[in-house]
């Protein structure tokens, strides 16, 4: 028996309704969910002294089970004289109070503000089939005569689907009549969800338009949003954003649905918000192990990321999440990510905070009642303090925050706010400020104070930097790559003469400077921002040995090649990102490795100079196209690959008789280690210089 129409614009047609009611005969047709699944929303919306009036009614059992609970001023109407003779033989004896009339809704022939609220389940989604004009003349006078039966002060509770096109229209309409507009979801678990068809899920919600005696003069808009049935409603500044935040609610439910149906979707991620605020409180990205065998106990387990360490390449790259679920043995694994800006008083709170929400993304197959692992590192929630948040007008918004590492040491990072998780600059801070970090964080856990991010730890300027220690890797090798140029064990004795594009935090040129007591470095750096940044809290200062250029690099070295006499560098480095997160090529921008610069790059380099460039570049037929330019211009070209990141650090030399064996590296960078490594020289004991060099290869 098919009892749904050939096309939508059927449900506004009075003849398909008598229809269906007559081939369904008395079974109710509950559309959008029983009583039981609205009830909240209904009660909370609903007094059961106000007089209702049920648009729409069908032959559902919705108003029965209001009257019977104590809603007993109801009154119901619908356009089929079928499913009213059938609803009135129903309830005769039992509900004598309430009543049912064969009513066009956009005709009422009631007196106006007769009704406190009108109640609507799927009515107007049935009607606004199209945006089609005689339909939205037909959903005009519906939404007129609501307005008009309702008292001021009454609501309009619509239970609906929230098409785009329909909460356009029901938005607009109130919204413009100076109602107050809330849309409330009601579907908040799988459970709860419309199947509308096997492969989608449609949430379910409520608009509650509430109707305000009219200003003259005044055109006050309020829009709200409450995701839950007993949170607090989220105030949002236009119908657009309401839009948008249903929208994205409507998506994390077909998300849920296609995750409980099957695993292998490939990279999934999310954020959670904070329900009053509207900010992001956690990302969450849903890994799937199809090669762990099922068992009992291996369907679904949830990784706290600890702050400060969702930049690590285990929990911060695609990769590296795999690598962590296949170790962690489950079949689907969340890593959770923690945000800055956001309070968190403990491991337990997160784990109760997140237990319901993280169920509606477990996969298929996993028993009832099973119990979901919370996993993490070390425990506990990690340290992340935020020290500075600035704006610079080239890079945008970035902020500086001080991390506690795995090693219980404390590191400071700058941290563009348009790519979160690139940790820009890295630096160490001194032992003395780790220890009274982790001093004053054990009084404020004996206060019971949460971690809020904000001030557990004290302010600590630039001189507080450990300027011996390179956090990041690919600065590693890129010291390394100084045992090239021939005697490296002469290096601290005779002049050396270093061109650094590329400033950040200043740790790879202070690096220099501070361990070659001969050099001299000229640093070029677009943003002036970005010197602030460094000099304020990173510990770099300029000296008659080390100077800032704030200038294009390009433009820099364009000038330089154009001199006559041209200064020639022994050593110059490109540490440089590209502010075009599009290109396929986030390091350097693909104008520095163009033809015609690396010729006047060439120009200023010394005869047995290097060139040291990071590389970072996903696009493989890109990459190959830069390595194919630079072997161009330069004969010589070394590549070393960082493990566990996309960088690549590339040595370019201008002859190939000056090519080394990979022993010879090997002994050349021992021989300017053991300089290095010299009493009185603060060199690191942990950074071996070999080491970095060991997997480098020649193109």
């Amino acid at each position: 028996m098919n009892l749904l129409p050939k096309t939508s614009k059927e449900f506004g047609s009075v003849d398909y309704w008598e229809r269906f009611f007559q081939q369904r005969g008395k079974k109710a047709f509950e559309w959008y969910g029983t009583y039981l699944e609205l009830c909240g929303v209904l009660h909370k919306y609903i007094k059961p002294r106000e007089k209702v009036l049920v648009v729409g009614c069908g032959n559902s059992e919705l108003s029965e089970q209001l009257y019977d609970v104590g809603y007993q001023d109801i009154v119901n109407i619908d356009i089929s004289e079928v499913v009213i003779k059938q609803m009135k033989e129903r309830n005769a004896s039992r509900r004598p109070h309430m009543s049912f009339l064969k009513m066009d809704m956009t005709q009422m022939e009631f007196p106006s503000a007769s009704f406190q609220v009108v109640l609507d389940k799927g009515t107007l989604d049935a009607v606004l089939t199209d945006e089609e004009e005689k339909t939205l003349q037909q959903v005009d006078r519906m939404l007129a005569e609501v307005g008009r039966v309702l008292q001021v002060g009454g609501r309009y509770l619509c239970i609906s689907l929230a098409q785009a096109h329909v909460l356009k229209k029901a938005v607009g309409h109130f919204s413009r009549e100076g109602w107050m507009v809330r849309v409330h979801q009601v579907a908040d678990s799988q459970d709860q969800v419309l199947e509308a068809e096997p492969q989608f899920s449609l949430p379910v919600f409520a608009f509650i338009m509430t109707k305000f005696r009219p200003v003259p003069g005044t055109a006050l808009q309020i829009f709200e949003l409450c995701a839950q049935e007993q949170g607090k409603p989220m105030r949002l500044d236009s119908a657009e954003r309401l839009a948008e935040a249903v929208r994205e609610r409507q998506q994390y439910a077909w998300l849920c649905s296609q995750l409980h149906r099957k695993a292998g979707l490939g990279s999934v991620s999310l954020d959670l918000c904070d329900g009053d605020t509207g900010e992001p409180r956690y990302t969450l990205h849903v890994v799937d192990s199809p090669t762990v065998k099922p068992s009992r106990d291996n369907h679904f387990a949830i990784f706290i990321i600890p702050q400060g360490r969702e930049t690590e390449w285990l929990f911060g790259m695609e990769e590296g999440r795999k690598q962590l679920a296949a170790s962690a043995g489950f079949r689907r694994l969340i890593t959770v990510a923690l945000h800055r800006g956001q309070q968190y008083e403990s491991m337990d709170s997160i784990q109760a905070e997140l237990s319901a929400r993280v169920m509606e993304l477990a996969p298929t197959g996993m028993p009832p009642q099973q119990q979901v692992p919370f996993l993490s590192v070390g425990g506990d929630i990690g340290v992340r303090t935020v020290q500075h948040l600035g704006h610079s007008p080239m890079s945008g918004d970035y902020v500086i925050e001080d991390v506690q590492g795995d090693d219980k040491h404390y590191f400071r990072r700058l941290i563009f706010l348009s790519n979160r998780n690139v940790v820009q600059s890295e630096a160490r801070l001194l032992k003395d400020v780790s220890h009274r970090a982790q001093k004053k964080r054990k009084k404020d856990r004996k206060k019971q104070r949460p971690a809020d991010n904000a001030e557990d730890l004290p302010a600590t300027p630039g001189q507080s930097i450990d300027k011996s220690y390179l956090c990041c890797e690919h600065h590693k090798a890129m010291i390394a790559g100084l045992a090239l140029l021939r005697r490296p064990e002469l290096l601290l004795e005779t002049p050396l003469a270093l061109l650094v594009v590329g400033l950040g935090g200043g740790s790879l040129p202070v690096f220099v400077h501070d361990h070659f007591p001969k050099s001299c470095i000229d640093a070029v750096e677009i943003d002036p921002s970005m010197l602030e940044v460094a000099t304020q809290w990173f510990g770099f200062s300029q000296s008659d040995r080390m100077k800032v250029h704030i200038a294009d690099g390009l433009d820099y070295i364009s000038t330089l090649a154009g001199r006559e006499a041209q200064p020639r560098y022994d050593v110059i480095m490109f540490d440089v990102d590209s502010k075009d997160p599009t290109l396929g090529m986030s390091c350097p921008p693909p104008a520095f490795v163009d033809q015609p610069f690396l010729q006047k790059v060439k120009s200023i380099l010394s005869s047995e100079g290097v060139f040291i460039l990071n590389l970072v570049c996903r696009d493989v037929g890109l990459k190959d196209s830069v390595l194919a330019g630079l072997k161009a211009m330069f004969p010589l070209l070394y590549v070393r690959r960082i493990e566990g990141e996309v960088n690549e650090i590339l040595f370019c030399q201008l002859h190939p008789e000056q090519k080394v064996a990979t022993p010879q590296l090997l002994e050349m960078a021992q021989a300017l280690e053991q300089t290095l490594r010299k009493p009185g020289r603060g060199w690191d004991d942990t950074y071996i210089l070999s080491d970095m060099l060991k997997t480098v290869k020649i193109v």
